[in-house]
């Protein structure tokens, strides 16, 4: 099984890394070619404007796009929710291409500038259900986005209560937005599992590649149960994240 990363830039490593760590086969994807074979795609946080130009040049759209619909299951993290939404709003004047195939409605950069970055341990009960472990899963949220609304046939696997003066723009009335949800193949969340130590949120997203691998239709969240042979018995067995010295994620100034 081969689950390919989208490494045009932002926090693509540190997928790689988390992907290796559970024994997978990690394939840096910049190419339309470099799809073919892959059974699973993952859309890294970083900055969603210039991800989407450098896609835009590498002529990857049609590619990407036929890949979500062949039923291949992919996962954007935080700039890749942003890539995977129907509708966005907050985005940059002219607006930005979006993949799309997700049907919710994300505002970019919800939280606020870089400096309203913030980390939480945030409830996700269906995560601990399939997963094991804690009800919580520390939640990095860097210049995150947000989801207002979704369809009807979007599962909603976290929300955020928000503080007091923590919402801006158009949330400024809500009281709490969703920020992890799966769709059919689809998973998206508006934090970093991958900037954590914590694998369930990669072993959750394997258990969608390896029941697509068999051709069968990717269930709800509580329905998942198919346990890929090469994941490790225990994810407590799995060591500490390594710290990437090199990557620029964290100088980003826009998501």
């Amino acid at each position: 099984m081969a689950v390919g990363v989208l490494a045009l830039q932002g926090s693509f490593n540190e997928h790689i890394a988390c992907l290796r760590k559970l024994g997978v086969d990690a394939v840096e994807v910049r190419k339309p070619e470099q799809l073919a074979g892959l059974s699973g795609l993952i859309i890294p946080g970083g900055e969603s404007t210039t991800m989407a130009k450098l896609a835009e040049k590498n002529k990857l759209f049609p590619a990407l796009r036929e890949f979500g619909r062949s039923g291949k299951p992919i996962w954007g993290t935080c700039a890749g929710l942003i890539f995977l939404a129907d509708r966005a709003s907050g985005v940059k004047a002219g607006g930005q291409e979006l993949l799309g195939g997700l049907d919710c409605s994300v505002h970019r950069n919800f939280f606020g500038s870089q400096l309203n970055s913030f980390e939480v341990e945030l409830p996700v009960p269906a995560l601990a259900s399939q997963e094991g472990g804690s009800t919580t899963c520390r939640a990095v949220f860097i210049r995150a986005p947000a989801i207002f609304d979704v369809g009807p046939s979007v599962d909603v696997l976290a929300e955020y209560p928000l503080a007091p003066g923590q919402a801006v723009e158009e949330g400024g009335s809500k009281k709490k937005v969703i920020v992890a949800v799966k769709q059919n193949n689809m998973l998206a969340t508006a934090f970093h599992p991958e900037l954590t130590s914590d694998l369930r949120w990669h072993s959750f997203f394997l258990k969608m590649v390896s029941n697509g691998e068999k051709g069968a239709r990717v269930p709800g969240a509580e329905g998942i149960v198919a346990t890929p042979a090469d994941l490790p018995q225990s994810l407590s067995q799995v060591g500490d994240m390594p710290v990437f010295k090199e990557a620029s994620y964290f100088s980003l100034e826009q998501q």
